[in-house]
């Protein structure tokens, strides 16, 4: 293991070891092939956690991940470049 790699980018070196390509891609490329398995996957989470979880642990949830999900698209989508015009 070379440790100034690791140090450098930690999620890179991990997944040039398992996968060969960031797993972003790999989940990409499994949802485009098995959607519907995914949506019945995750409506069935949806369910499970309906049945045993109260509303305000279901919101708390959704919460952190709706947060989690802007900011992935804010600060992690794509690479920074200062004073970048919109198309």
């Amino acid at each position: 293991m070379c440790w100034q790699e690791f140090k450098s980018n930690p999620y890179k070196w991990l997944w040039t070891r398992i996968g060969g390509r960031p797993w972003t891609y790999i989940l990409r490329d499994l949802w485009h092939k098995y959607e519907f398995i995914w949506i019945v996957l995750l409506v069935g989470i949806g369910i499970i956690l309906g049945h045993y979880c109260g509303f305000r642990t279901i919101l708390t949830i959704w919460i952190s991940f709706a947060l989690g999900y802007i900011a992935g698209h804010l600060f992690w989508g794509s690479d920074y470049i200062e004073g970048q015009q919109g198309e």
